[in-house]
């Protein structure tokens, strides 16, 4: 039903409002309305995962609660392992939906198969019709639709928005006279051209057109940039002065030594998120004021950077013209494009004479201030938490609690679990935190992702098996050891390990990121070991992951670094209340 429905009703974005800018399509909206189709999803997708945590709970009460756990942990390893070839295969859905289906098969008994088998099959038809249609296809961030135009381009769709259109460089320019503005701003013609976002390559065949001699092309998209390799008029990835690099654009600017006549980032918007949290973009570490240095640093002394984009508010366009002219000391050039001056270049230089420009940034009111790698919310205007955010937040703990009292009865019997509910919130931020940490070090790409994910599974699995055979002592004592290693991770910031070349930053990063990891989970190990119902211990502990999601959100307030001050607190609360419950006198208990 829920695959059903999403098909039947795929989600529009709801992009009114200036406080917080969403890429999404321009046209008139259809479907239903976000206030109905939002609760529906949550709806079914916590009515899904009900039914799945029904038979791990049932599961769990057969093992020794560090067995169980043990065993968890290894299915979550496996699950990885599996989305991440999947990933590279770049599988349809009915591929995915094939292997979810064959595990679910291999779970049911006889009786339940009766009934349950209809199911699967008509799920995987759904999924099979979706991945029927001649024109789609999937990559690790979207699903692809091609659609021809009649005159003779073809425009290329991500889930369902409008992204890029594919048509020749000698067209493209006739029709957005932008995309060849950065080449006559500069007064001498770029030779060797950096361009990240290069998408299919329309912008890579402009630059050769207009006298580059030589152009990196990097693109996050595996699939996108194949597409472009089949179906580019211009052929400019096979084109011998093109290199191609399928990357993140700021981790081929933290490893490159190269240096580049013109930097140009074309409309880098990537219309999705990073997985696995819930407001970072794969664009986010682009835009920061550091990585503007970062591209700075790779410019000829006569060299150039730009920009464009169809930025949708001018305070966003403030806020880039801002960051430019703190990385290069005076105000950039700006060109705009249709009444509203929405489409629009930015342009810098290290050099005073290095551009001409008919007109230079002045801001149009207060402008707001740089986005940063700690900070790193380009499209949100100030530092709050959207109204709107607040009310789904609101409303996703509301319906948790509903659901789980309804299903579950009164939630008294989970209070002598209090400590392992504030360790779970306290994991979802640490998990957060290594996330945007290594996308930010590495390249916010979905194969860095699931490393992160697999880098954290495997430091839970060790500490369960270190809890399962050590005698590991006073309490206390993990907790320090955990105190320390959050306070180790507070000190070394990631613009000291972006210093450092890659092979001992990835070293490094590994032991500042898993160290409390590891710590974190040799504690609840620990204390999980001893717990009277399994359960309802694990229960409680999703409870509190639930909860660490909700707080996940104070970033927008506060930047990413202070999560571990929100960590170490909320730790900090799991210890009193071992504490106390230690210290109660056993009657209450």
């Amino acid at each position: 039903m829920l695959v059903g429905f999403v098909r039947l009703f795929p989600v529009e974005i709801d992009r009114s409002g200036t406080e917080l800018i969403f890429f999404g399509a321009l046209g008139t909206r259809s479907g239903l309305p976000p206030f109905v189709t939002l609760p529906l999803l949550f709806l079914g997708v916590a009515g899904v995962m009900t039914l799945v945590g029904e038979g791990v709970a049932r599961t769990f009460r057969q093992f020794p609660p560090l067995e169980a756990y043990r065993l968890d942990i290894l299915g979550s390893l496996a699950g990885i392992v599996a989305f991440s070839l999947l990933g590279f295969l770049e599988a349809p859905p009915v591929v995915w939906g094939a292997v979810v289906a064959l595990a679910l098969f291999l779970l049911i008994d006889r009786r339940s198969a009766l009934w349950q088998t209809p199911v699967l099959a008509a799920m995987l038809i759904v999924l099979g019709l979706e991945s029927a249609v001649a024109t789609d296809s999937w990559s690790p961030y979207y699903k692809i639709r091609l659609t021809p135009q009649s005159s003779g381009a073809i425009r290329l769709l991500v889930n369902g928005i409008p992204h890029q259109t594919i048509e020749a460089a000698s067209r493209k320019l006739d029709v957005v006279s932008i995309y060849g503005l950065p080449y006559t701003r500069t007064r001498a013609t770029p030779g060797n051209v950096l361009i990240v976002g290069a998408g299919t390559g329309d912008d890579v065949a402009i630059a050769l057109r207009l006298g580059a001699q030589h152009v990196d092309a990097v693109e996050i998209d595996p699939r996108i940039h194949a597409i472009g390799v089949q179906l580019n008029p211009d052929r400019a990835f096979q084109d011998p002065r093109v290199t191609s690099f399928v990357n993140d654009g700021r981790a081929f600017l933290e490893q490159t030594t190269r240096h580049y006549d013109l930097i140009l980032f074309a409309l880098p918007d990537s219309l999705t998120l990073v997985a696995g949290q819930s407001s970072l973009r794969l664009e986010s570490y682009l835009f920061t004021a550091e990585a503007m240095q970062a591209a700075r640093r790779h410019l000829t002394p006569q060299g150039a950077f730009g920009e464009y984009n169809y930025y949708r508010e001018q305070w966003l366009i403030d806020r880039l013209a801002g960051t430019l002219q703190q990385v290069y000391g005076r105000p950039p050039c700006v060109d705009s494009v249709g009444q509203s001056g929405r489409l629009a270049l930015l342009m810098a230089s290290p050099s005073a004479t290095a551009l001409q420009c008919p007109s230079t940034w002045k801001p149009a009111s207060a402008s707001t201030p740089p986005a940063t790698d700690d900070y790193p919310f380009l499209y949100l205007q100030a530092r709050t938490i959207p109204d709107f955010y607040l009310l789904t937040l609101g409303l996703i703990l509301a319906a948790a609690l509903l659901l789980v009292r309804l299903s579950a009865g009164t939630l008294r019997p989970m209070g002598r679990y209090l400590d392992l509910l504030c360790m779970g919130a306290a994991f979802l931020l640490l998990e957060t935190k290594n996330v945007v940490q290594f996308a930010l070090l590495f390249g916010t790409t979905w194969f860095v992702n699931s490393l992160v994910f697999t880098g954290i599974l495997i430091a839970v699995y060790l500490a369960i098996e270190v809890a399962r055979r050590v005698e590991l002592g006073p309490s206390w004592r993990l907790y320090l050891a955990l105190v320390v290693a959050l306070a180790v991770a507070w000190l070394v910031q990631p613009e000291l390990l972006l210093r450092l070349s890659i092979v001992p930053r990835f070293v490094v990063a590994i032991v500042i990121a898993f160290a409390p990891v590891f710590l974190a989970n040799l504690v609840f190990a620990r204390r999980f070991r001893d717990v009277a119902a399994s359960n309802l211990a694990f229960a409680a502990n999703l409870l509190g992951a639930m909860v660490g999601g909700v707080l996940e959100y104070a970033s927008l307030l506060t930047g990413y670094r202070a999560l571990l001050i929100l960590i170490a607190v909320l730790y900090a609360g799991a210890f009193m209340l071992q504490r106390a419950r230690q210290h109660r006198p056993l009657s209450l208990t």
